[in-house]
């Protein structure tokens, strides 16, 4: 199949591709716990009323995960993908990779769909290759290091904290080599960037032709929920995020229907949401993760 047959046939088929329009749904996986970068806009939690990125109602175990994909099927049968976006970092730990194992016996026909800020991606490349992971979303906020460090305070990189330029620098390296080597090897690859006006709104097309370069075929702009410690950053404004767009679609396709889904959404994004009914139980308390 060609990346451009690939293409098409998840924009049928993947909400993130456009599949949306098509009635396709998706499920959220909220099996990765941890993360090993210290972003300044995250704040990641566990409640029920959150619509956003980060969030869920409770962290599942790779074993519980096809018990949870049966009764989300029960409710939503056009669901095609099965995806793991959080709330940590899905290569952080192996629970994504556990999960993904367990689903493709069962499941085969499920477009898998993993999304991760890029620290590990080099280095288990072969291990998302391997595993017939279809779409890998990677978000990268620049790939300017002086730029990054105002974004993400730290990364955690093989058990040492590591902050500023020099943190950011690692990651930005991991994150591009990564996509090429799994871009390369035939996996679909979105970008997703987080639109921080004053920090990295200028910013974008470098990234966007970058990342194109590499192999990446889709770009996704998300305007910053502006919280922890950006939480004094203005919201980006229409016309930024257009220009931003703009910017961005000059070198690779923009896609322009995100929805801001939290980590254990299910359903049909903008139509159909049964994420309480799948993940059942409320929970009043709110519970940060720790980073790293």
């Amino acid at each position: 199949m060609t990346t451009r047959s690939k293409l098409e046939h998840l924009q049928k088929n993947h909400p993130c591709f456009g599949g949306c329009a098509f009635n396709a749904g998706r499920i959220h996986l909220p099996v990765s716990p941890g993360c090993n970068i210290a972003c300044r806009f995250c704040d990641r939690q566990i409640n029920d009323d959150e619509e956003r990125p980060g969030v869920t109602r409770r962290v599942i175990t790779p074993d519980e995960a096809a018990s949870f994909m049966d009764r989300a099927l029960e409710l939503c049968p056009s669901i095609k993908v099965a995806g793991i976006a959080g709330p940590g970092d899905t290569l952080a730990t192996d629970k994504a990779f556990q999960t993904f194992r367990k689903l493709k016996e069962k499941y085969p026909d499920l477009l898998k769909c993993m999304s991760t800020n890029g620290l590990l991606l080099y280095e288990k490349a072969d291990e998302v290759i391997g595993i017939g992971i279809d779409t890998l979303t990677v978000t990268v906020n620049a790939v300017d290091p002086k730029i990054e460090a105002k974004i993400n305070d730290y990364i955690v990189w093989h058990g040492e904290r590591i902050e500023g330029e020099e943190g950011a620098r690692i990651l930005i390296e991991n994150q591009l080599k990564g996509i090429k080597k799994v871009a390369d090897a035939g996996v679909t690859v979105k970008v997703n960037t987080v639109l921080v006006p004053g920090i990295n709104d200028d910013h974008i097309a470098d990234i966007a032709e970058t990342v194109c370069n590499l192999g990446a075929v889709m770009y996704n702009i998300i305007p910053i929920i502006p919280q922890a410690k950006l939480k004094n950053v203005p919201k980006p404004t229409l016309e930024q995020i257009v220009k931003a767009r703009r910017d961005a679609a000059k070198f690779i396709q923009v896609f322009m229907h995100c929805q801001h889904c939290r980590a254990d959404a299910v359903g049909v994004p903008g139509i159909s949401e049964y994420s309480e009914q799948v993940y059942q139980g409320r929970i009043g308390a709110r519970e940060t993760f720790s980073h790293g």
